[in-house]
């Protein structure tokens, strides 16, 4: 699927970035830094990718968030076909060798495991090559606090079961009684969790908060393939 046509002329550079952070959001999940960008288009410093994402964002193609590396965000139009792209097809219910049966996660009950029989609501048959990391389960997304990452409610994520996170990465966390799902990112002294709405507050887990991560976003089907 190619990236969309956009209503301003970018010149052959801004182009390659712009495929360039299109490419980063669909593979982790995450937008590249500057110094990433860098790197990958051979500049000497990090100073000529933000002259570039300058340009990108007085264009309308992006939005720039100031006290981030990676606050780089796609406008709307692009946004939207990253959306469409990374929706992950649901196919007959038939297995096959090709396919992977995944336990749909409604609601989490507190203090129970996330993958305990009750709270599998029904399982979905999809191919197993939509996904770079093999999935366990899916989980219904519910709220609205991860929009601009393209994850909206009623969404159902591909979780891979895992202990660890790296920074940027997506995970679904259990705070005490709640599962969420949310942009992990460990500082020296606490772990923030991100949501990706300006209206929803980031929060923070101190040493000793009952915290655990339960595992990776790596995958998304859209709510609208279920209807």
């Amino acid at each position: 699927m190619d990236m969309p046509s956009v209503s301003v002329k970018l010149t052959p550079r801004q182009q390659q970035i712009l495929d360039l952070i299109q490419s980063a959001i669909a593979r982790t999940g995450a937008p590249p830094t500057r110094a990433e960008i860098a790197s990958e288009m051979g500049f000497k410093s990090a100073n000529a990718a933000e002259e570039h994402l300058q340009a990108l964002a007085r264009k309308g193609v992006i939005d720039l968030v100031s006290g981030t590396s990676r606050g780089i965000r796609l406008k709307s139009e692009v946004l939207r076909w990253l959306n469409e792209s990374r929706i992950k097809q649901l196919t007959l219910p038939l297995p096959s060798l090709a396919q992977l049966a995944l336990p749909l996660v409604g609601r989490v009950a507190a203090g129970s495991p996330i993958l305990a029989q009750e709270h599998v609501d029904q399982t979905y048959h999809v191919e197993s090559n939509l996904f770079q990391r093999k999935p366990d389960y899916l989980l219904k997304v519910r709220g609205m606090s991860m929009r601009d990452a393209g994850i909206m409610d009623g969404d159902l994520i591909a979780v891979q079961v895992t202990k660890e996170a790296k920074n940027g990465q997506i995970v679904v966390a259990r705070l005490g009684d709640e599962v969420t799902v949310k942009r992990f990112r460990r500082n020296r002294n606490q772990i923030e969790l991100h949501p990706e709405n300006p209206d929803y507050q980031t929060i923070i887990v101190e040493p000793g908060d009952p915290f655990e991560i339960e595992g990776l976003a790596v995958g998304l089907i859209r709510n609208t393939m279920l209807m």
